[in-house]
C-alpha cells in the first residue's frame, strides 16, 4: 500500500513538473505585454535556469518597464543585475544594481546591489598585468559594503575579497619593482619596493619587498639602508626565507641585519619595536 502511494507520488509530480514547462512554454509564446507582472518574473527565472542569461535580464528589465512600481519592479532590478553578472557583462551588471541602489536605497536588497556593483570591477582584476584603475575601483565599492552594511552577509565577503584585492595592488608594485632591480635601475626598483613597506604592510608581499630593498640598497651602497631593512626583515618575517636570504647577503658583505643610521627604515623600525606596525 506504501508502496502504492510513493508510485502515486511521484507521478504526480512527474505531472506537476511537465505541467510547469509546458505553461512557461506558452508564456513565451504571449507578448510580454498581456502577462502579469509574476508571470514574467517566473518565465525570467525559467531562463536563467537554462542559463539563458541574456533571455533572462530582458525580461527582468521588462517587468521595470511594464510594472514599475510594483514589489515585482523592485525583485527584478536585482535579479536583472544579476543575470548581466552571470553572463559576464560587468558594466550594465554595475549599472542594475546602482539603479536599485539609486531607487530603493532601504530595500532589502541593497547590500547585496551594492555587492555586485563591486565584483563588477572585482571579477575584472584577476591579472596582475591590468589596468589598476580597476583594482581602486573594486577597493572604493568593496569599503562601501563594508562601512554601509557591516551586519550583512556580504561584508564579510567584501572583507577577503577587499584584502586580495590589497594585495593585487602591492603585487603590481612588486612586479615593476623586480623589473627595474633585474635591469640595474636599482633608485627606481627600491622606490617601488618602498610603497609596498609603507603603504601595503599587511599584504603578504611585504617580506620580499623588504629583502628586495635590501638588494637594492646594497647596490646603491647605501649599507644603513641596507641592514636597516634586513633588521625589520628579522624582525617582522624571522620564519620568512626571504629573512634567511637576506641574513646570508648582509653577511656576504660584512654586514648584519641590525638597525643602524636615520633613514626613512630607521624611523619603520622604531615603530616595529613598539609593536605599532604591522
Amino acid at each position: 500500500m506504501a508502496r502504492a502511494s510513493l508510485i502515486r507520488n511521484s507521478v504526480m509530480s512527474l505531472v506537476f513538473a511537465a505541467a510547469l514547462t509546458a505553461c512557461s512554454g506558452a508564456q513565451n509564446n504571449i507578448p510580454l505585454e498581456n502577462l502579469t507582472a509574476a508571470q514574467i518574473y517566473q518565465s525570467a527565472e525559467a531562463d536563467l535556469d537554462r542559463g539563458r542569461t541574456k533571455d533572462a535580464a530582458f525580461k527582468f528589465g521588462e517587468i521595470e518597464r511594464l510594472y514599475p512600481y510594483s514589489q515585482w519592479a523592485q525583485r527584478a532590478l536585482i535579479m536583472q543585475a544579476f543575470s548581466y553578472h552571470k553572463r559576464g557583462d560587468y558594466a550594465d551588471s554595475r549599472a542594475s544594481a546602482q539603479r536599485y541602489l539609486d531607487f530603493f536605497p532601504a530595500g532589502e536588497d541593497a547590500a547585496y546591489a551594492q555587492y555586485i556593483v563591486a565584483l563588477s570591477y572585482y571579477d575584472q582584476i584577476d591579472d596582475v598585468g591590468r589596468d589598476q584603475g580597476l583594482t581602486f575601483k573594486a577597493l572604493e565599492a568593496l569599503r562601501r559594503v563594508i562601512e554601509h552594511y557591516p551586519d550583512s552577509e556580504y561584508a564579510r565577503l567584501a572583507v577577503s575579497k577587499f584584502d586580495q584585492a590589497f594585495d593585487h595592488l602591492a603585487a603590481k608594485e612588486m612586479e615593476i619593482g623586480r623589473y627595474y632591480l633585474k635591469r640595474g635601475y636599482y633608485s627606481a626598483a627600491a622606490n617601488r619596493f618602498r610603497t609596498v613597506v609603507e603603504q601595503f604592510q599587511t599584504t603578504s608581499h611585504t617580506p620580499e619587498a623588504l629583502f628586495r630593498l635590501i638588494e637594492s640598497y646594497l647596490a646603491l651602497g647605501l649599507d644603513d639602508e641596507a641592514q636597516t631593512a634586513g633588521a625589520i626583515l628579522q624582525r617582522n618575517f624571522p620564519s620568512s626565507p626571504y629573512a634567511r636570504d637576506a641574513a646570508n647577503l648582509l653577511a656576504g658583505r660584512g654586514l648584519s641585519a641590525v638597525a643602524t643610521g636615520d633613514n626613512w627604515l630607521s624611523s619603520i623600525y622604531r615603530q616595529v619595536i613598539r609593536g605599532e606596525w604591522l
